[in-house]
């Protein structure tokens, strides 16, 4: 058994920035060669793709608006035709657009849902193909512990984030005959830009709810998802596997 994951081809979702970088940073570091989709900061996307060069990796990029079907199909086509495979592939790509249920319009559900729950649906449909052929293949989606736990101010998130646990476990199913796993990371409170721009009074009362007593770091769920896609978990699938300080035990 080995969590090395050389000669890999892993396709990373929203890894410009946050837990997204951390995990193609730490595939990289573990020998896989690293498809690094953006959206719209093509800048960040390039400096972790020159981070993980200047380290000895191997990286690409790839602008790709996840929550387009058929935007996705190219993405993983060309990547199948660059590459010949694809190994490992993470969900990560995610935006939030917080407010209150009632206030909530239907733009901001929308966006929410096509992004978060559409997007992982997308980039499954596509990949699993190849994966099928090959016989072999890892998914790792990003869920969240509001996932589980739901709160208030993020119905769209919420939702979107419980719908990507369902789909991890009826893709877990499907798949599992042809030696691929899917599994879901619920991360809780985890230091990015997303969690920077909180007020200190929500920090302070974030804190208070974990039992470990502090924010995770993007480097302690990109070392989650290394150990999923390694062969030490060929025989883990259909699990949410909480990297939250023990948030919601």
């Amino acid at each position: 058994m080995s969590n090395s994951l050389e000669g890999k081809i892993a396709v990373v979702t929203g890894a410009s920035r946050g837990i997204g970088r951390a995990i193609a940073l730490t595939l990289a570091s573990r020998g896989a060669a690293v498809i690094i989709n953006y959206n719209g900061s093509k800048d960040r996307a390039e400096e972790v793709k020159q981070e993980i060069e200047a380290t000895g990796g191997k990286a690409s990029i790839y602008q790709c608006n996840v929550s387009e079907y058929e935007k996705c199909e190219t993405f993983i086509q060309d990547i199948i035709k660059e590459y010949g495979r694809i190994d490992i592939l993470v969900n990560n790509a995610g935006i939030t657009r917080d407010g209150l249920l009632m206030k909530m319009s239907e733009a901001d559900f929308d966006q929410v849902v096509d992004t978060n729950l559409k997007g992982a649906f997308n980039t499954i449909r596509f990949a699993s193909r190849q994966m099928l052929k090959q016989r072999s293949g890892r998914v790792i989606n990003m869920s969240s512990v509001v996932g589980v736990t739901g709160n208030a101010g993020q119905a769209n998130y919420a939702a979107s984030k419980a719908g990507v646990i369902g789909l991890t476990k009826a893709a877990a199913r499907e798949l599992a005959s042809r030696g691929i796993t899917v599994n879901a990371i619920a991360p809780g409170f985890i230091e990015t830009d997303m969690t920077e721009v909180l007020p200190e009074k929500v920090k302070e009362s974030s804190v208070a709810q974990i039992p470990l007593g502090k924010f995770g770091k993007p480097e302690q769920v990109a070392a989650v998802v290394a150990f999923l896609a390694s062969e030490d978990a060929e025989y883990i699938t259909g699990q949410v596997l909480h990297v939250d300080g023990g948030m919601v035990m």
